[in-house]
């Protein structure tokens, strides 16, 4: 853990409440390349916790376990990471009940993410009949993208290698599974592309998506898996049509490598973290800018964003109640933003922080620093409002160009387009 910097006054607002952490057992060569932990993430069940400790190591816990560790007054909770691991249980009736789990997956590991299938989802690929994989409805699979360019797909309940994908020339930065069950999992790579991979077919590669110049670090689908956005060096910011595989637009905004993308629960906003100090949350059906975030006050000039300015924005993550946000920067501080303020919301401090997740229910906020540990913190509670409820309720199902041919106010139609809050 970090105290504030100089800059902060912490008097000034609010702080968040740590709650615990996870911390990788020290070694002689702690402080070298690859102990870095870039990614951490909550299953979709709420099941487990993974994330990425370095070298080579990737852990999984219960995040029942994880609660029962927390203490209630916000002090520091026991470290989990020397406990022994559970016994494995192999019988198929037990495979489902969460154990903890530790991988070795052969080399550093950048990207992870978590995959459940849904037995009615067809497969996308013609050949259907023979699978050498036939996944069920308890079904929990773990995607790690190595150093090396690969991509090891796990079971989740018993830790054991299923798949191992091999077509990525350079690093493999990110991985995302579509979220509607069809095991449909897009990884970016450093290599300048992204990959779309259908697990219920073997795990056969179906697509390649070019378009970026350069590195390719982070993608994200909307909620209903229809989008997909990516993110990479160069300012880029994609945006998918996952249906036909063909881009929709490209977003213009950044003025740095953009690093971080997510879409809000709805699929209404996407949020974008960069290098270049700020966080911008578009309306994706629409191109434009809804809300900007910086983190350096007063806003730095274009050549000054553009290069080295310590406070690059490192990663970002969406709340679940579709109105809070959480960013992390290299000025050491966590914040959390609520779409309807300008400022922060509460601050947290965090040395050499790289990325963050919130849970599923979005009480608790992860967030995996450089040494291969992992803190946690309580998100600033909000009660959405009813207005706020029934905004995100239509805008599952509605884009921005339906709802403005509804026949309502236009001030109804700026609320429910998140130009007015």
């Amino acid at each position: 853990m970090a105290s504030f910097p100089d800059f902060v006054n912490e008097n000034e607002i609010a702080k968040s409440w740590f709650v615990g952490e996870l911390l990788t057992p020290s070694a002689p060569f702690d402080q070298k390349s690859g102990w870095e932990t870039w990614t951490v993430s909550f299953a979709p069940d709420g099941s487990y916790f993974a994330w990425s400790q370095g070298h080579r190591i990737v852990r999984l816990i219960p995040w029942s376990q994880c609660l029962n560790n927390f203490t209630l007054d916000g002090n520091v909770i026991n470290n989990v990471g020397d406990r022994r691991l559970s016994t494995q249980n192999s019988d198929g009736q037990q495979k489902n009940i969460p154990r903890e789990h530790t991988i070795d997956c052969g080399d550093v590991v950048w990207g992870l993410a978590f995959g459940s299938s849904v037995p009615e989802k067809q497969s996308r690929c013609a050949n259907i009949e023979w699978h050498r994989f036939k996944f069920g409805q308890d079904q929990l699979l773990l995607a790690t993208g190595l150093n090396n360019g690969r991509i090891k797909i796990w079971d989740v309940y018993t830790g054991k290698l299923l798949l191992n994908l091999m077509d990525h020339t350079e690093v493999v930065r990110d991985l995302t599974f579509a979220p509607d069950g069809s095991l449909i999992l897009v990884s970016a790579s450093r290599d300048k592309t992204l990959r779309v991979w259908d697990l219920k077919d073997d795990g056969n590669m179906i697509k390649v998506l070019r378009g970026h110049q350069s590195w390719v670090y982070c993608s994200a689908f909307s909620p209903d898996s229809s989008v997909l956005c990516s993110v990479g060096a160069s300012k880029a910011v994609f945006l998918w049509d996952m249906d036909t595989y063909t881009m929709i637009r490209k977003l213009e905004g950044h003025h740095n490598d953009v690093v971080s993308c997510e879409f809000s629960p709805d699929g209404a906003l996407l949020a974008t973290a960069s290098y270049d100090t700020r966080v911008l949350v578009w309306d994706p059906c629409t191109g434009s800018v809804l809300f900007e975030f910086g983190h350096l006050f007063p806003p730095p000039t274009l050549i000054f964003a553009g290069g080295e300015n310590d406070r690059w924005v490192r990663s970002v993550s969406f709340c679940h109640d579709g109105q809070s946000i959480a960013s992390i920067a290299d000025d050491r501080i966590i914040r959390f933003w609520n779409i309807e303020q300008k400022s922060p919301q509460a601050i947290a401090p965090l040395s050499n922080g790289l990325c963050c997740a919130f849970s599923i229910d979005g009480s608790v906020l992860a967030a995996g620093t450089r040494d291969g540990s992992v803190y946690f913190w309580a998100t600033p509670r909000i009660i959405s409002s009813l207005q706020h409820l029934c905004r995100m309720a239509i805008r599952r199902v509605m884009s921005t160009d339906e709802v403005k041919k509804l026949p309502v106010p236009d001030r109804v139609v700026d609320f429910l387009s998140y130009r007015i809050m």
